[in-house]
């Protein structure tokens, strides 16, 4: 008996559609072709125990199972369900006919039971695209496949409720998500305030000039001077994620594995620190299963890089493309994936390993060629590709006593979403560009025009600091936010 059963498998941020065949002749031996890993060919144990533990029968016979199409690697245990289902049905345990209208994907445990998987989200859009009806996952996935609207998402515990589904005997109830709803309640919840940092204006302004116009900071300064904390509430001044972002964001974290239970939407802007110890791949993503890294987590949010001079210079020096081009490229020899990465960087260091150089108050105890040795760790393209460098200062005595109220977020949140909406307008025409950290040459000719005074300025800055051709347009494009966020036409 023939039969065929559909699975998907995750390739970057999307899914490919997988057709699991399987005939069942005389015979007593077990085959399983299509370029399997060996966590897929240990699934016959799993399978075996799954049904015998659930009151089904294995069929000791000859047993041909294909995972096509043949010609892509096909990884991981969440094939378990579907290979199961399919032997099930060549050996009319379950009824073909409702079968090929479901895409089905689970982990089974040995007592039949359903654990959840990876990459939920782009395996219901693919569901949704194929045209299928529905969807069989784990319950545990059913919130974040349930963004997908227009099909049917089924969430099952174990393998015996499914086969009751599949052979009409049990009936189940598709799970409903309203997206927007759930997209709406989660995206003002604010876990950090600026209404909590006591002084530090000049760095607040530098930061809502960042977000206000998408542009990577990075915080130097002695120890206890805030940095941290100012990097924490960040995203906070952030404009509020569009149900597109959210979508995005989401699909990352879903093929990442990532998502809580409790989370269908990822409704607020990713914050990411990864300590410095991380390694290249670990921060820009791939490895033998490819996987998305740090950058690619923190896509339509902010990572976050503390002690900066601390991670390894390697590690640092693969961030240069994606800050330049919003995107992460991987390319192996068996496969090439591309990964979104349209972040914000801040990064924040110490201006000496000691951390007290041109302090106030205290002195430097670093020897003779210690602090340049120190800022030579991070090379000058990769401080190039960062627009505001801000000198963090200590908060005095009666700055940190006071009990004047600080600005809270959502008021500068405010200004923030004013200046993203003249950029909205201003771009409307070029849909690759949001933000004016996004402007390309062509752009900033047209929006970035200068009066006589403003270039004189600018050309001394250029030549008193030997500044390169990159630094001249960030200058630029900053000038640009700081005139939008005065609602200023000119710069």
């Amino acid at each position: 008996m023939l039969s065929k059963s559909y699975g998907g498998t995750v390739y970057g941020v999307n899914a490919l559609l997988i057709t699991i065949e399987v005939s069942i002749s005389n015979g007593s031996k077990f085959f399983l072709v299509g370029l399997p890993d060996k966590a897929i060919q240990e699934a016959r144990y799993r399978i075996a125990s799954a049904l015998k533990n659930s009151t089904f029968k294995m069929p000791y016979k000859n047993i041909v199972i294909n995972m096509a199409p043949a010609d892509i690697k096909k990884e991981g245990a969440a094939y378990d369900l579907p290979i199961a289902i399919g032997i099930m049905s060549a050996s009319d345990q379950v009824d073909k006919k409702i079968l090929k209208e479901y895409l089905i994907m689970g982990e089974l445990s040995l007592d039949g039971k359903i654990n959840p998987i990876k990459g939920a989200l782009p395996i219901s859009i693919l569901a949704k695209e194929q045209g299928f009806k529905g969807i069989i996952l784990p319950k545990e996935n059913v919130k974040e496949a349930g963004i997908v609207s227009g099909i049917e998402v089924l969430g099952f515990e174990n393998i015996l409720d499914v086969v009751g589904f599949l052979n009409g005997t049990k009936e189940v109830k598709p799970f409903v998500l309203d997206t927007r709803k759930e997209f709406y309640e989660n995206t003002d919840h604010l876990l950090h305030d600026f209404a909590d940092v006591k002084g530090q204006e000049n760095i607040k302004r530098a930061m809502e000039i960042g977000a206000s116009g998408g542009h990577n900071l990075i915080l130097i300064g002695p120890p206890g001077s805030g940095k941290t904390m100012l990097a924490k509430r960040f995203p906070s001044i952030l404009p509020p994620m569009t149900l597109y972002e959210a979508l995005e964001t989401t699909k990352i974290h879903s093929v990442a594995g990532k998502l809580k239970e409790s989370n269908g939407l990822v409704a607020q802007r990713p914050f990411r620190s990864p300590h410095h110890t991380m390694s290249d791949v670990a921060l820009i993503g791939g490895g033998t299963t490819p996987q998305p890294g740090e950058v690619s987590m923190a896509h339509n949010g902010v990572l976050f890089l503390d002690e900066l001079p601390e991670f390894k210079r390697a590690v640092l020096e693969v961030l240069r493309q994606p800050l330049e081009d919003r995107i992460v490229s991987i390319s192996r020899a068996k496969f090439s994936v591309t990964y979104p990465a349209n972040l914000m960087l801040i990064a924040s260091m110490n201006p000496c390993p000691c951390g007290y150089y041109n302090h106030p108050e205290k002195d430097c105890l670093c020897p003779g060629g210690a602090v340049q040795k120190y800022l030579n760790k991070i090379s000058g393209p990769l401080l190039d590709r960062i627009d505001l460098h801000v000198e963090v200062t200590p908060v005095s005595f009666d700055e940190l006593s006071s009990e004047r109220p600080a600005e809270n977020s959502i008021v500068i949140r405010g200004r923030v979403i004013k200046a993203r909406d003249t950029q909205t307008k201003r771009y409307e025409q070029t849909p690759t560009i949001h933000s004016n950290a996004q402007m390309t040459s062509k752009n900033i000719k047209e929006f970035c025009v200068l009066d006589e005074q403003g270039k004189k300025l600018l050309k001394n800055a250029m030549n008193k600091l030997d500044l390169s051709a990159r630094a001249y347009d960030r200058i630029l494009k900053v000038a640009r936010t700081i005139a939008d966020l005065e609602n200023s036409e000119n710069i």
